[in-house]
This record gives C-alpha cells, sequence and structure tokens, in this order.
C-alpha cells in the first residue's frame, strides 16, 4: 500500500472528513514520526512497533562491479520493529 492508497481507504472508512483533511493528517503523522527519528528517539505505536535508529559503523565495502575496495562512512539508519499484535495477526491461518 502506498500513501496516496492509505489516504484513500481512510477517507473511504470515514465519510465525514473531506479528503483534503486526511491527507494532511496524514502526512502530519509521517512528519512527526521522521522528525523524531531524525532527532533520534523512538517512536511506538501500540499494536504495530516501534521505530527507532540504530548506528551502522564505517567499514571497508567493495564494488560489486570491480571488486575495489571502497571505505563506507558512518550512518544512521531507521529501523522498524514489529508489535506483539501485529505479528499475532501476520501470522493468524
Amino acid at each position: 500500500m502506498i500513501k496516496s492508497e492509505l489516504v484513500q481507504q481512510i477517507a473511504e472508512d470515514n465519510p465525514h472528513l473531506y479528503l483534503r483533511d486526511v491527507e494532511r493528517i496524514v502526512s502530519t503523522v509521517f512528519d512527526e514520526i521522521t522528525e523524531a527519528l531524525a532527532r533520534g528517539d523512538r517512536v511506538e505505536l501500540r499494536g504495530f512497533g516501534a521505530f527507532s535508529v540504530k548506528n551502522r559503523d564505517a567499514r571497508t565495502g567493495r564494488n560489486p562491479r570491480t571488486g575495489e575496495a571502497v571505505e563506507v562512512p558512518e550512518k544512521t539508519v531507521p529501523f522498524f520493529k514489529a508489535g506483539k499484535e501485529l505479528r499475532e495477526r501476520m501470522n493468524s491461518d
């Protein structure tokens, strides 16, 4: 599902809301999660999961085309861990 499909689904489930308001709400939620992660904070959505930030150390990598050694700098990456309820719903038969 992409963002526009999510907006459309929420708008269909809530006909009392205008589409532009749903778009603004979804964008605001995503923006707040992004800003919190940029600050290094953890974002937990009960029953869904938790977003956090992990640091990857600098390392020596390889260029797959040439096999040449390449220095890869340290970086910060987002990480998602699914919550218990989400895992159970995905694995229910």
